[in-house]
């Protein structure tokens, strides 16, 4: 009878165990899904200015269309982005096609000096910033969430149960080269 009672209790506490890594794995699954939601939210915001931006700086440069005409496409392909690679390459081609628009607005005192565009550029800049931070706590929720399935005895029941490792958000290969500064031109 005692033999009994210790099988039970050892089915019981596997029992226990696998709940547990379940439940945990689909808290972290959750929230890392949260995590990239966040990066959407803040996308979407930066894809909502940019079009104010683009008109504030198309009433100073007018002869500047090919500039507009590159933000509006990297904007356009970024949003129909799917996936965590296409669209991290897509934002850095966007966030690339915005710094040219700044460089256009760097020829036009007026325009640097409207408050209009003093403001978009702010909220671009606080905006930026809250991508940046989105994409560090997905990644954070990504390392945790593939540290989760890989360890064993966890990713037995991962890998049964079908969960997959996730992806982090990474710099593109240009980004990662260092930024020469030249203070003699």
């Amino acid at each position: 009878m005692i033999i009994v009672w210790i099988l039970l209790g050892l089915v019981g506490a596997v029992l226990i165990w696998l709940i547990a890594v379940y439940n945990g794995l689909i808290s972290l699954k959750n929230r890392t899904n949260e995590a990239y939601s966040d990066i959407d939210v803040q996308t979407k915001r930066r894809y909502d200015l940019i079009p104010n931006l683009v008109e504030s700086v198309k009433g100073y440069a007018k002869h500047e269309k090919s500039v507009f005409k590159e933000v509006t496409l990297a904007r356009t392909e970024a949003m129909k982005a799917k996936g965590m690679p296409a669209k991290a390459q897509k934002e850095n081609m966007l966030t690339e096609a915005l710094k040219s628009v700044f460089a256009v607005a760097e020829n036009y005192p007026d325009l640097k000096a409207s408050k209009n565009f003093l403001q978009l550029q702010e909220e671009l800049t606080d905006t930026e910033d809250k991508i940046e931070a989105a994409r560090r706590f997905y990644n954070g929720n990504v390392r945790d969430f593939n540290i989760k399935i890989e360890i064993f005895p966890n990713n037995l029941i991962a890998n049964s149960l079908g969960f997959k490792k996730k992806e982090l958000f990474q710099a593109q290969a240009g980004e990662k080269e260092a930024v020469k500064v030249d203070f003699d031109k």
